[in-house]
């Protein structure tokens, strides 16, 4: 079963974005390389988990698409090689 959500017309809440990043860490959902953290003059080093969840929770283009689980274990990012490795178990 493929459920897809669409972060920009349902945002996550601070509880589902919370638990994702304790299964997957805040610093590989957050979108280092956005535009929009470029345009916030950000430094993504200094910060902390909680400081990259505000800004998630703020501006859901800073959380890296695709996330993606399957049989338990998430994929976070355009990883095709990561995904076709997860297919194949």
């Amino acid at each position: 079963m493929i459920e897809e959500r669409d972060y920009f017309k349902e945002p996550f809440t601070e509880e589902e974005l919370t638990w994702l990043a304790g299964e997957i860490g805040a610093s590989k959902m957050f979108a280092t390389r956005s535009p929009s953290l470029k345009k916030m003059g950000l430094v993504v080093k200094d910060m902390a988990d909680d400081e990259m969840l505000a800004l998630m929770l703020q501006e859901p283009r800073l959380i890296r698409r695709p996330i993606v689980r399957l049989r338990g274990q998430f994929l976070v990012g355009a990883n095709l090689k990561a995904v076709d490795a997860a297919l194949a178990q």
